[in-house]
């Protein structure tokens, strides 16, 4: 998931991706509003964190603005503005949360989180073959073993599993998975698949499609013998 976090504080904006990235996100960072309409124009975030008093002004302005054109990420509001109509003015612009600081490294991840997938309803749980991830619990498990990745090789398997059978991209796993840090001509997807292979273990699930990406499919009906 990436997610977009927008603050002009120069100690708080790294500390609050970093927390972030730990988590397994992937994440950009703005420190004015200009700076976030650009990036929101052209990276489809699963979600934006954003302090509300900015050099340019009220983050409320641009969230209304996006609203208003049918921008429909969720978005926490994270601000020390924290009267009551401070919250109602978040929420009638279109906040979907609000966090007010100071505040706990583990709630902001939890909230940011539930926010990311919001948008595409899904089981908690994810199947294919014998591969299980279990989503609330960022469990993997093949036959039953349970299985140790980072929090980098989760979020690539996640969308593999939400892709099963189709072609992913490889720019589609950097889109999702990776933030404005990655190096754009490295090989940082082709070596994470190779982990990822590692870490499950024979038969291959994953498939590289030549010239396109990969592909999650189950070994057994790869083999004729589902």
């Amino acid at each position: 998931m990436r997610v977009l976090v927008l603050e002009d504080d120069p100690g708080l904006g790294p500390e609050i991706a970093d927390t972030l990235r730990r988590a397994g996100f992937a994440v950009d960072l703005a420190v004015d509003l200009a700076e976030a309409d650009l990036k929101l124009s052209i990276t489809d975030y699963h979600c934006l964190v954003a302090d509300r008093a900015l050099p340019d002004g009220d983050a409320i302005g641009l969230l209304a603005d996006r609203r208003r054109a049918g921008w429909l990420r969720p978005v926490l509001l994270l601000t020390a503005m924290d009267s009551v109509a401070d919250r109602v003015t978040g929420i009638e612009a279109g906040a979907d949360d609000y966090l007010v600081k100071p505040f706990a490294a583990a709630e902001l991840v939890a909230r940011v989180r539930n926010l990311c997938r919001r948008p595409e309803p899904r089981s908690p749980e994810l199947r294919l073959g014998d591969l299980e991830l279990d989503l609330p619990r960022r469990r993997v498990t093949r036959g039953g073993v349970l299985l140790s990745l980072t929090a980098k090789e989760f979020a690539v398997l996640e969308l593999l599993m939400l892709q099963a059978r189709c072609v992913v991209t490889r720019s589609r796993l950097i889109e999702s998975c990776w933030d404005e840090r990655h190096e754009p001509m490295s090989n940082v997807v082709d070596v994470l698949i190779g982990q990822l292979r590692r870490r499950l273990g024979p038969p291959d699930p994953i498939e590289t499609v030549r010239g396109a990406g990969y592909r999650l499919i189950d070994p057994a009906e790869r083999d004729g013998s589902a």
